[in-house]
């Protein structure tokens, strides 16, 4: 299925947060009454889960949302890596997980042990990879995936090469080296970027498409945050990060050429969005695993074609049914307008509507 992208309108958005509020006021969080349209609170107090880093600032909004909707009831969120996160799920140490990649096929053996049910990849977040730099002196940098590819993996080592110099027509690139800083920790940003360098330079990247980074160039940070804080201090250095944290730091981004050649697409909410439209889904039944490769090469104009959509992995049915009604009630939460709606701000992209409905059907089923 293809992704058919319609903007929220911001009456609805409006009109959701009244209803949220209006029902919070007498929310009892202990029992199965619906509390809202679609959310149905109840069950664990507080859930615990960790993963992703990509979207720790879109989950502080959901879970804003879900203490103003089911009042009483939250969710600890420790932002962690996809790989820490799903080995904590995997190992029942949360409830649920967030993870930029979805489970492999041995984890997924591993967590239908854990679940006594078949896990679930739910893509609840689609946000843009920002390729962060700081570079003195330039503010508008355009690139493309075959040039990144050969930064990421140590090819084109200064700011003036001529494959960097060529896409930036009449800039002031300095002769200095690049410095590239890469996730240390085990990351499904690293996974999907790597996987976007090999796709969008005809496999000129050349190396595998892992959550470890085997670009063989640059400096190690932990987390979106460590990676962040080390290109800010860090004069002619350059990232992969997620969207929302580049923005926070205020670092500058580039524009990318995406697979249809043209004009550079600047990072935006609507240019990521009509990359996302191409996303198909793989997986069966209630899993939604996707397949981005159509994103990465996408060649729609004024589409961003690097993005990631990061997955709460959970049970179809779990052995505590207070936390299986919490998770679905944190989820139902997630996809309502007032929550979507905390998206944009931060860089992020809202569900799709036309995905939305498997989405809801998909979260429904949790017990």
């Amino acid at each position: 299925m293809r992704f058919q992208r319609r903007a929220a309108a911001i009456g609805l958005i409006a009109a959701g947060a009244l209803l949220f509020s209006a029902c919070g006021s007498d929310n009892n969080s202990g029992g199965s009454t619906p509390q809202a349209a679609g959310v149905t609170c109840g069950g664990k107090q507080a859930l615990k889960a960790s993963g992703s880093t990509a979207q720790a600032n879109a989950i502080t909004g959901f879970v804003n949302t879900f203490e103003q909707t089911c009042g009483g009831q939250t969710v600890n969120y420790t932002a962690s890596g996809s790989g820490a996160g799903r080995n904590d799920f995997i190992g029942g140490q949360t409830d649920f997980a967030g993870s930029d990649a979805a489970l492999k096929p041995d984890e997924t053996a591993k967590a239908q042990q854990r679940c006594a049910s078949t896990p679930l990849n739910l893509p609840m977040v689609f946000g843009p990879i920002a390729i962060a730099y700081n570079v003195a002196g330039v503010t508008d940098l355009a690139l493309d995936g075959a040039t990144l590819a050969k930064i990421f993996n140590g090819t084109v080592k200064t700011w003036n090469d001529p494959a960097i110099a060529a896409l930036n027509p009449g800039k002031n690139l300095p002769a200095a080296p690049i410095v590239v800083n890469f996730r240390s920790d085990e990351s499904g940003t690293t996974q999907n970027f790597q996987t976007y360098l090999n796709a969008a330079s005809n496999n000129a990247y050349g190396k595998p498409s892992t959550q470890t980074f085997n670009g063989g160039t640059g400096a190690g940070a932990k987390g979106s945050q460590g990676v962040t804080d080390a290109t800010k201090n860090t004069p002619n250095s350059i990232a992969y990060i997620e969207a929302s944290f580049a923005q926070k730091a205020q670092l500058p981004t580039a524009s990318i050429v995406n697979a249809g050649g043209g004009q550079p697409v600047a990072l935006s909410t609507d240019a990521v969005a009509k990359a996302v439209d191409t996303v198909k889904v793989t997986g069966q039944g209630s899993d939604l695993s996707l397949d981005l490769s159509s994103l990465y090469k996408t060649t729609t104009p004024g589409a961003y074609p690097i993005a990631l959509a990061t997955y709460e992995i959970v049970c179809t049915k779990y052995a505590d049914p207070q936390t299986g009604q919490a998770v679905k009630a944190f989820l139902q939460t997630a996809l309502s307008p007032q929550a979507q709606g905390t998206l944009t701000q931060g860089g992020y992209v809202p569900v799709p509507d036309a995905f939305k409905q498997r989405l809801t059907g998909s979260v429904n089923a949790i017990s």
